[in-house]
């Protein structure tokens, strides 16, 4: 269910959804969302770009990137709503819900999905909830986030027998298969459990139901998460709204799971007996600092392994199409800058890459409402394939979204604006993607004929299909350390490291062909590069290497001989600038600047509230010449996103095009209003650094630097 919107970090104003359905208000956003002009491509639609040494060294910290072999960091997730997708078994429908669906699927449907999702190349697969709902509302029930018995599948979906089958079809396909448990809230009337325990009546309200109470609702919860292990032995859950469990008590519970998924076995696609893995993930939709306190907890007391990882999906929408404000067409480099929110976490961390989920707007849908694409253009389709390769060399696990690989979209909603009926119509963000499956072979309803996809539909599937087959066998690409060779407006490039699988990551993010000269130094090579898609070859040269990707274009290059030094890095950028921006100590000028305004550094950091806070320590002060500065004490081996604002958002700068700040230099600075327009750092080392920025006459832009004081 969606009862709040908040400031989302890298999106500014997303939405903070929690599961379900409905359109429930919240606060509006502090200033209404721009639209930000895309990055140019040169004249010709050619870049030439040369890359001679390494940007960044190797990150190895977090648990996906260390080669650990760990399975979790394998999971290709496939996601169903269930109420929306299959409509397997007639005896078994709502008829209604929220969205635009049949609201026709059950358990059935699923089942005779998993062919499917296996062809794909996935390995597990989500459920939305299946447990009785008994609210007042039907279309509420249907999304299944308001649970009456938790210990009874809802009688709209099928029944336990099938949920046994499909876990047990799921397991012979070598399948994982994740419930979706809410243990935060609940119906407000719920039944006992089997030992006899019954769930808290006083919790505040929430909806149409009401919030858990912990510690006093915590065994209740202990003996659902550990009843579904031990009785169908599914191998987890994906923990709505994980933020109204209090982060210590995911330790209890998440050790319970582990705890009874070793005591019970099953018989895997290989004919042998496992355990069931144990996995949980948590939606906790905020800022990477947030996920971190309410979800990871800190490295001495873990509590969760594994959550969403929003910040970085955010980025990446941002980069490819637009997120949901309308925002996006971003640089390359904002794909890094969402990678860089992971060092927020702890190193026990596991996130979670998603690309949308049934509260969010479908990609293909957000390309439409940017103005950047329609399924009548190849960009359409190619925009698809890029993202999804970002996804694809992501170090840890990642969801899938039903008929992403298709790329599905709502016809016309795009054009909805003002629409004040979207709930009645199924046209509302938060749950227009919960649109009628499309399972190519399969009977969309009960008596039709099985899905046919169209060619674009099917040649989109089969390179999503390509990329999971590779992903799966290249353990550098899911469990490997990441080296940033190099990012700029248009190429993003990595090397992901796992023992002797060593694999470059060359994504073209915009609508230009690229010609891109690697330096064997600069990537670690001195042998071929052997793309893993598409099985081509590249040469070095004296040294060098020529790779022209066309528009959205991406390849995975085996690197066939790595060097034992590795990617060389450059001297480093100096951290140092110089001028009059560059300086730590001028006086104040002891007037109000032109801007008339107090204004601050808002963001991501800590004690930032994720752009709503407006501390003292963040204030510039003015020192005359149009110069505002603050100097601050930044912490070692951080980043985080931020605008220079008022505090009540009259101004608000960003770098030009809301690009990533280069430390020690100076940029162009430009107007950055509204939702997504903010900018990102990463500090590479500790010390004082001064912040500042130099407003022109009409007083919409100018320069800034962020600079190392020596």
């Amino acid at each position: 269910m969606k009862f709040e919107k908040s400031l989302l970090a890298l999106a500014l104003a997303g939405i903070l959804t929690a599961c379900g359905g409905g359109s429930s208000g919240g606060s509006e956003d502090p200033v209404d969302p721009p639209v930000e002009p895309p990055v140019e491509p040169p004249i010709g639609e050619v870049v030439e770009i040369s890359v001679d040494l390494a940007k960044r060294p190797l990150d190895e910290r977090l648990s996906c990137y260390k080669a650990s072999g760990e399975e979790a960091c394998n999971l290709r997730i496939y996601q169903v709503m269930v109420e929306s997708f299959i409509d397997g078994d007639s005896n078994f429908d709502y008829n209604t819900g929220y969205g635009n669906s049949h609201h026709k699927g059950d358990i059935q449907g699923i089942i005779n999905s998993l062919d499917y999702v296996q062809s794909l190349g996935m390995n597990a697969i989500w459920l939305t909830p299946v447990f009785q709902s008994n609210t007042s509302d039907a279309r509420l029930n249907a999304t299944g986030y308001f649970a009456g018995d938790y210990f009874s599948i809802d009688s709209n979906f099928g029944t336990k027998e099938q949920l046994q089958t499909l876990v047990d079809e799921a397991h012979a396909r070598g399948l994982y298969v994740f419930l979706d448990g809410v243990f935060g809230h609940h119906s407000g009337n719920t039944e006992g459990s089997p030992e006899g325990r019954s769930l808290s009546t006083d919790g505040p309200a929430q909806g149409s139901g009401q919030e858990a109470v912990y510690p006093d609702d915590l065994d209740f919860y202990i003996e659902v998460a550990t009843y579904w292990v031990k009785e169908l032995k599914i191998d987890g859950w994906r923990l709505d709204q994980a933020y109204q469990v209090p982060v210590q008590y995911w330790d209890n519970i998440r050790t319970a799971v582990e705890d009874a998924s070793a005591t019970v076995t099953y018989t895997n696609a290989d004919g042998e007996e496992v355990n069931p893995l144990g996995y949980m993930v948590g939606e906790i939709w905020r800022s990477a600092n947030e996920i971190a306190d309410q979800g990871y907890g800190p490295a001495s007391s873990p509590a969760l392994y594994s959550n969403f990882d929003f910040p970085t999906r955010y980025s990446m929408v941002q980069t490819f199409g637009v997120e949901e404000s309308g925002n996006g067409d971003r640089p390359a480099t904002n794909l890094d800058s969402g990678l860089l929110n992971l060092l927020a976490y702890p190193d026990h961390a596991q996130p979670n890459l998603m690309m949308g989920n049934h509260d969010l707007v479908r990609f293909g849908d957000l390309l439409e409402r940017g103005d950047l694409a329609s399924p009548s253009d190849d960009a359409y389709w190619a925009r698809h394939k890029a993202a999804f390769a970002f996804m694809g060399a992501y170090s840890g696990p990642i969801t899938l979204y039903y008929n992403e690989e298709i790329g599905a979209e709502v016809p016309g909603f795009a054009d909805q604006v003002g629409n004040t009926v979207c709930a009645d119509q199924g046209l509302c963000d938060d749950h227009v993607a919960r649109s009628s499956a499309r399972i190519e072979g399969v009977a969309t309803l009960v008596g039709e004929t099985p899905v046919e996809l169209n060619a674009q539909e099917a040649d989109l599937k089969d390179f999503v299909t390509d990329l999971m087959t590779v992903r799966a066998a290249n353990p550098a690409l899911y469990n490997g350390s990441r080296t940033h060779i190099y990012s700029d407006a248009y190429v993003y490039i990595d090397r992901k490291d796992a023992g002797d699988n060593n694999v470059l990551v060359v994504i073209n993010t915009k609508d230009v062909e690229a010609n891109i000269t690697l330096a064997g130094t600069a990537i670690g090579s001195d042998g071929d590069l052997i793309e893993l898609i598409s099985g081509g070859t590249v040469a070095p040269a004296a040294g060098e290497y020529a790779v022209t990707l066309p528009a959205f274009g991406v390849a995975y290059y085996d690197i066939a001989s790595p060097t034992a030094e590795g990617p060389q890095l450059g001297t480093g950028d100096d951290l140092t600038g110089e001028g009059p921006l560059a300086d730590c100590s001028a006086p104040d000028a002891g007037e109000a600047g032109p801007l008339g305004v107090d204004m601050f550094i808002r963001g991501t950091y800590e004690g930032g509230n994720n752009f709503g806070a407006t501390p003292d320590s963040h204030k510039f002060s003015y020192k005359g010449d149009s110069i505002y500065q603050v100097v601050i004490s930044e912490e070692a081996n951080t980043a985080f996103n931020f605008k220079f604002a008022s505090s009540d958002w009259s101004s608000e700068f960003a770098v030009e095009n809301s690009g990533a700040v280069t430390i020690g230099t100076e940029q162009t600075m430009a107007v950055a209003a509204g939702a997504g327009t903010e900018s990102s750092i990463f500090l590479p080392e500790s010390g004082d650094y001064v912040y500042s920025f130099r407003i022109n006459g009409a007083l919409d832009g100018g320069e800034m630097m962020v600079s190392l004081c020596e």
